[in-house]
């Protein structure tokens, strides 16, 4: 692992974009928001599909890395998601990320063309070129596109290096393809978690330098990793459980938004649970409850070793 990119490991919440009334952006909640997350011992903040990037306007989006990079400030890094649907907007992104203070961008594929691994490299090539902070490439297909392949993730980080070219896998089956990723780079790639925490512990074992959960789970993911880290196997499943039934109720781009949300009013720290429509997925009550019996359960865990 490189040393250049130490301050890029560990938990980087993805957090949620909250909304006044009117669904403009709260930046007074969002500022809150990222406080709290940093107070609950998260190394970084990332803004990201769960924080609804694909579904703000241009100017809303640079709003909202400059913002994130200013509220974070010196308490820890930012990495900004700059992926677009053309390679032109993506570098234009990367380039407005850097000057805003990021410690590193994420870009996705374009989401509504099935882009060749050729076209792929082209786009991704870019946006190295035009900054000079590294470049996570997220494999996004958990959610939209299709999956990258492993030989062309590990050509991208020998072509660029282990300090430029950091990676967030997400297509299935996760733990395999992280292994694959991780052997097919002699060990040197770094690697960030993305399911929202239920594939952590397996993760974990696999060799991630980071995770990139929801924003509502941040104390639980905290805890977890640092039993991840002291090698504590009772406490790493006694946080681990909850979190994965949680999460598990999870199983969309929309699920994720509406839930964190609800934990995030639960918790204090939003003023409501508005997600810009329109929506794949609205959650009943009866899922909500079961979310609150189980996030109760978690707290349970965690005030038990206070």
């Amino acid at each position: 692992m490189s040393h250049r990119n130490e301050h890029l490991k560990g938990v980087f919440p993805v957090f949620q974009t909250p909304y006044c009334d009117d669904e403009s952006i709260d930046f007074d909640v969002l500022q809150r928001e990222i406080e709290w997350l940093f107070e609950s011992g998260c190394d970084g903040i990332v803004p990201a599909m769960v924080s609804e990037v694909l579904r703000l306007s241009d100017a809303e989006r640079k709003a909202l890395g400059g913002a994130s990079c200013r509220f974070a400030g010196d308490l820890g890094a930012t990495i900004l998601s700059v992926g677009a649907e053309s390679t032109v907007v993506a570098v234009e992104n990367a380039k407005h990320a850097q000057g805003c203070g990021a410690a590193a961008v994420m870009a996705i594929p374009p989401v509504s063309i099935g882009a060749t691994e050729d076209d792929l490299a082209d786009y991704y090539e870019q946006i190295v070129q035009a900054i000079e902070i590294p470049v996570i490439i997220q494999d996004a297909s958990g959610y939209v596109g299709k999956p990258m392949s492993i030989s062309f993730q590990s050509q991208m980080l020998k072509q660029f290096g282990a300090d430029r070219i950091l990676f967030k896998p997400e297509a299935v089956p996760i733990g395999p393809r992280l292994s694959e990723l991780r052997d097919a780079t002699q060990g040197c790639a770094h690697i960030y978690e993305g399911t929202g925490g239920i594939s952590l512990v397996d993760s974990y074992r696999r060799g991630i330098a980071g995770t990139m959960p929801g924003a509502d789970l941040i104390q639980g993911i905290v805890a977890l990793y640092k039993a991840l880290q002291a090698g504590d196997e009772k406490r790493i499943y006694e946080l681990s459980l909850p979190i994965s039934a949680i999460i598990s109720t999870q199983n969309s781009l929309d699920a994720f938004l509406t839930i964190e949300k609800h934990l995030l009013v639960k918790q204090g720290v939003f003023r409501n649970t508005i997600v810009r429509g329109p929506k794949a997925y609205s959650p009943d009550q009866e899922t909500l409850a079961e979310v609150d019996r189980l996030f109760q359960l978690l707290k349970n865990v965690l005030e038990e070793t206070e």
